[in-house]
């Protein structure tokens, strides 16, 4: 019987790279985007990837759990969670931008764990020659569907030329956006963020997606800036067009009170953002979907076991997303792939990337990671069958060094354009 495989070293390093100007509730998104990809070794040689958020409040406690995990076994994800949590103490991890619900200690543990919980797996399925999704339970379905993720935005950034998508900032926009993104990857779904422009502006857009679209499922997410009563009346008048509306108003209660009121289920990935906040949640009915997110649901192991309560109490799945690179869509796809619960499609900010990536291209030159009908196939190399691009890396890296930014605050942004604008909640 072999011996514990050990942690020799891990490499953690943030890295910057081009982000369109996308509006949402809390403001608007800055010319940068953040993340943190982590790089786990172990004594036999072996290397594992894990990807997460670049904000510094979080890369400081990121390396300081890279430091205390050396020497672990990457078999022993109690004991590395156990190591990690000591190491948060009492600390809070908190968002500028507010869009993933409320902070806490459980949360902030959870999202510092992930990406080193997703990097061990993938030294697992290198050690054995198998795939992630393997190790999750075996493959319910090829490949995951993903949606079309709309965002109201600008043409470019203030000084800067327009960007290659475009400006969207009313019906006729969104539609062309959506025209856009489905012609070029073939999304079956679309999702629109909203909370930027008054809720009958909104209500028209999506109406105009209906018509243009008119066998996609469509959602609505204006994360949280309703009050009940707006969300109730929008809930109403969206009835037959929305397969679910996202967060429209703030808080466990807040969401029951309009889930009891409107025709379509109600999504969350803002209450409902620890294992805590699920009994409360169901027992007032507040969500018929939630979107989990490995980042901050403390990896892909907890994630599973999150699904498989959800499916106990007839919550459904679906998967949200934040700015992110490849090796998250990798992991993300494997999660799905092996989750029965996901039973709609998953978000991804993958389109918005524009081809910026640190995953390197599969042998053939092709991507390892691509969208065939608006799906991706789950990788079918041993671990998350993607590689490390160390040439990207260090020029994201070297982007991270000079661009200034280090946390993600899209109010601020917006104020520097916009110097009356609000961030309040509730704004409609």
């Amino acid at each position: 019987m072999s011996g514990p495989m050990r942690i020799r070293e891990i490499h953690v390093t943030p890295v910057a790279f081009r982000d369109p100007p996308l509006l949402n509730a809390a403001g608007v998104h800055e010319p940068w985007a953040l993340r943190t990809v982590v790089e786990v070794v172990t004594d036999e040689g072996l290397t594992g990837l894990g990807e997460t958020y670049g904000d510094i409040d979080h890369l400081v406690r990121v390396r300081a759990a890279a430091e205390a995990l050396r020497g672990h076994d990457v078999y022993g994800d109690n004991a590395m969670y156990a190591t990690v949590a000591g190491l948060v103490g009492a600390d809070v991890v908190t968002d500028l931008h507010g869009l993933t619900g409320t902070s806490s200690r459980a949360k902030t543990v959870d999202r510092i764990f992930s990406p080193f919980e997703v990097a061990c797996l993938d030294i697992r399925g290198k050690a054995a020659g198998r795939p992630v999704v393997d190790l999750l339970g075996g493959r319910v379905r090829d490949a995951v569907p993903y949606s079309a993720y709309l965002f109201y935005k600008w043409g470019g950034h203030p000084g800067a030329p327009e960007d290659g998508f475009g400006a969207a900032l009313d019906p006729e926009g969104v539609v062309e956006q959506a025209r856009l993104l489905i012609g070029r990857y073939g999304f079956g779904s679309i999702k629109l963020k909203g909370g930027v422009f008054p809720p009958d502006q909104e209500i028209e857009a999506i109406r105009a997606l209906r018509d243009a679209f008119p066998e996609h499922p469509l959602r609505l997410d204006p994360n949280a800036v309703w009050s009940v009563e707006t969300s109730i009346r929008v809930g109403r008048e969206l009835d037959g067009l929305l397969e679910y509306l996202e967060d429209p108003t703030e808080g466990i209660e807040g969401m029951a009170r309009v889930a009891a009121e409107v025709p379509m289920p109600l999504a969350t990935n803002m209450c409902v953002v620890t294992p805590e906040h699920l009994p409360p949640a169901l027992r007032a009915g507040a969500i018929g979907v939630l979107l989990t997110d490995h980042h901050y649901w403390g990896g892909l192991v907890r994630s599973a076991h999150i699904a498989t309560l959800c499916a106990t109490f007839g919550v459904a799945l679906s998967m949200h997303s934040n700015s992110h690179l490849g090796i998250s869509l990798a992991a993300m796809t494997h999660l799905a792939a092996a989750t029965p619960a996901v039973t709609h499609a998953c978000d991804t900010h993958t389109p918005w990337q524009d081809g910026q990536d640190v995953v390197a291209p599969s042998s053939d030159g092709k991507s390892a990671l691509r969208f065939v009908n608006g799906a991706v196939p789950v990788p079918d190399g041993p671990g998350l069958g993607v590689e490390l691009d160390r040439d990207a890396l260090a020029i994201m890296n070297e982007q991270y060094e000079k661009c200034g930014v280090r946390s993600r605050d899209d109010t601020t942004y917006m104020r520097s354009v916009d110097p009356s604008f609000s961030a309040r909640r509730p704004r409609w």
